[in-house]
């Protein structure tokens, strides 16, 4: 009896040692797993955002995994844009939610611009009928480009002002190699090692090639196309690495098509079909504001004294039809002002004058989801009423707009009474702080040389440089059966 007792209590011993030495093992291995995934991620996850390519500043929201407040109460995103990802010349559905923004705590700056990453950058010598040559600047002596210590081309006035951005950009480069604009405050860098850059820029005036010379644009593109194609750097990433400038949505409705590998620069993806441009692939860059800053800003809730303002072109096709619409709902609100207008005659300085004594200037989507209007209700401290569903807007991965913008879905707009009544239930402290807000944002929205730390040129450069992780991963995977389609001799002279 006592011997099958302790038999007995052996076998209870032996199981619970077993079940205990398992319980162990499989510890050990979450830990271990644990650490090999945090050893792998962060630094080596090509979609993950560098700190270092973020500005030095309060203003800017960054990813976390804290609780946040659901974006979509306030706006719909651009679904066709957002849900593709191009891998390998295929177009594939991406499965994922987009990850939400906490709220941004504005006592927590990003890391230091004396320690971001500069964007290196290999610009092609393209001819000057390409560029500067658009402005009747003719080149002297071997040089494609002018000399900008001594005298800058024109650039005209107007609305070609708002797509300029190919002027800004391509001057921040070639002012990047004088001496004396080496400065822990630049940005980007011209490289002439293609090798050696992070992005291959391609200096097109697009924008101003189509506002001035319409006839002569598809030529252009044309040749543009057959330069790019016949470039070692092109062939190398299948164009994977070039930067293009493409801010009219006309500006290259041809090239497009057979350069669409390439990362563009563009105001909004109205015109683009999402195989061509989409967010993942490409940079949403601001439209340079064509009424004046308002400097020295004194105004308030109670001096401004129209309520919500709107002027220029009612009837507009696509996404505007709503402008018709809205006007028919608020043009006989009191504090309502909303009429036709135009850049013509005096009207640039009557919108001056108007966006800067209103407390609320809306931004209806036209023709395409964005326009200048926007960006002219910043500098002007008109609190920005967005109704535009498609929009994209410049920096939102890093900035975040509903802190001095609001936002309205278009069937909620033109529901009657909706809109005033919402924009009349915004009190005098939640308007002044977003006044506040747009006084300290509006730098990231000017252009100017040469750049400065947190404008827009310099922006537009970090943005570019965070798309880069992103570009590395295409080249990578695109070339992963290379060596067993083409043999083990063959260099890597052409991934298309």
């Amino acid at each position: 009896m006592v011997e099958r007792n302790v038999s007995s209590a052996i076998k209870i011993v032996s199981r619970k040692s077993l079940l205990c030495f398992f319980s162990m093992t499989i510890l050990f291995f979450m830990i271990t797993w644990l650490f090999v995934l945090h050893s792998t991620s962060s630094e080596d996850t090509p979609l993950s955002i560098d700190h270092n390519l973020l500005p030095n500043s309060k203003h800017f929201s960054t990813f976390d995994d804290s609780s946040s407040v659901a974006k979509d109460q306030i706006s719909e995103s651009s679904i066709a844009n957002r849900a593709i990802l191009l891998v390998d010349n295929e177009n594939v559905e991406a499965n994922y939610k987009t990850k939400q923004i906490p709220e941004t705590n504005d006592n927590v700056k990003c890391s230091s611009m004396h320690a971001k990453v500069v964007l290196k950058v290999f610009m092609y010598d393209l001819p000057s009928e390409f560029h500067f040559g658009l402005l009747d600047w003719k080149p002297e002596g071997k040089s494609v480009w002018p000399d900008i210590k001594t005298k800058l081309p024109h650039y005209p006035g107007g609305l070609n002002l708002q797509h300029s951005i190919e002027y800004w950009l391509t001057l921040d480069i070639l002012v990047s190699e004088l001496p004396e604009s080496a400065s822990n405050s630049r940005t980007a860098i011209r490289v002439h090692n293609s090798s050696e850059a992070d992005i291959i820029f391609v200096p097109f005036f697009s924008s101003l090639s189509y506002n001035r010379y319409s006839k002569m644009n598809k030529v252009l593109q044309d040749k543009l196309v057959k330069y790019l194609t016949a470039q070692e750097e092109w062939k190398k990433s299948g164009g994977r690495d070039h930067l293009i400038l493409a801010h009219h949505p006309n500006s290259m409705l041809d090239a497009r098509k057979k350069l669409w590998p390439a990362t563009f620069i563009l105001s909004d993806f109205g015109r683009y079909p999402p195989n061509i441009a989409n967010v993942e692939k490409d940079v949403i860059a601001p439209y340079k504001h064509v009424i004046k800053s308002y400097v020295n800003d004194s105004s308030s809730f109670d001096s401004r004294s129209t309520l919500l303002y709107f002027q220029g072109a009612i009837n507009r096709k696509d996404g505007g039809h709503a402008r018709q619409q809205l006007y028919s709902l608020l043009k006989d609100e009191k504090g309502v002002h909303f009429s036709f207008g135009s850049a013509q005659r005096d009207g640039i300085r009557k919108a001056t004058e108007g966006m800067q004594s209103s407390k609320f200037c809306l931004n209806i989507a036209g023709d395409t989801p964005s326009s200048n209007r926007l960006f002219d209700a910043i500098v002007s401290h008109c609190v920005p009423v967005i109704i535009s569903d498609d929009i994209e807007l410049p920096y939102e991965d890093v900035l975040d707009y509903t802190k001095f913008c609001i936002f309205v879905r278009t069937r909620d707009a033109l529901k009657k009474k909706f809109l005033i009544n919402f924009i009349t239930s915004i009190g005098r402290d939640e308007w002044t702080r977003m006044w506040n807000k747009l006084k300290e944002i509006e730098n990231f929205f000017e252009f100017q040389f040469p750049s400065k730390e947190g404008d827009a040129v310099q922006m537009i450069w970090q943005a570019v440089a965070r798309k880069v992780p992103f570009i590395r991963l295409k080249m990578n995977r695109s070339r992963r059966f290379f060596r067993s389609l083409h043999g083990k001799g063959m260099g890597l002279k052409s991934i298309l």
